[in-house]
């Protein structure tokens, strides 16, 4: 009966992973790349215009 009891081990830790992989494998709802893309808009829109500013501000102290 105790070789019986220690056989529940892996067969529970086999059931729980099954359950997980189910789980964390499942498909889940695309929302798209649109928010990403947004995101990625202003960084770029943020980038370019400190860029220009830091320019803009070498011309003035360069004259």
């Amino acid at each position: 009966m105790a070789a019986l009891a220690w056989l529940l081990i892996p067969l529970l830790a086999a059931i729980g992973a099954g359950l997980w992989g189910s789980w964390a494998g499942r498909n889940r709802k695309a929302l798209g790349d649109g928010t990403e893309l947004a995101g990625y808009t202003r960084f770029r829109e943020a980038m370019e215009k400190s860029e220009n500013q830091e320019k803009s501000e070498q011309l003035h102290t360069d004259a």
